[in-house]
């Protein structure tokens, strides 16, 4: 899967995700500090790569429709998280990578699970 990490995510999680074999870009490598949210998903859908985060706001539907992207995921870390707890959330990460695609949808990642949400069709 072809992915971006947000600028909150450093080089292990990147070093972990291209291990699991996948093509891992970053904010940071990019030079593209401070880009607004809306900004960064437009890159990341020129890109088509999705987005893996520790920003709540892309958790939210109703700014972020994830059928319009390639995909959203929002690692939510415990109130005080340590450099284990985000290793541990993105192997969880990889791991449901490993079995499934976030494309078109918006995946919660925490600890030892995944939860995921996809918009509902008009079928």
């Amino acid at each position: 899967m072809r992915l971006k990490l947000d600028e909150n995510l450093g080089q292990r999680c990147a070093q972990i995700l291209r291990r699991h074999g996948h093509d891992v870009a970053t904010v940071h490598d990019q030079g593209l500090h401070s880009v607004a949210d809306a900004a960064l998903l437009e890159m990341c859908r020129g890109e088509r790569r999705g987005l893996v985060t520790l920003d709540l706001d892309f958790g939210n539907p109703l700014l972020y429709r994830p059928s319009q992207f390639e995909g959203i995921a929002v690692l939510r870390l415990p109130a005080k998280p340590s450099q284990i707890h985000l290793i541990d959330q993105v192997e969880t990460l990889a791991g449901g990578l490993g079995r499934d695609t976030i494309r078109g949808k918006r995946w919660i990642v925490q600890r030892g699970r995944i939860r995921e949400y996809q918009e509902e069709t008009d079928d």
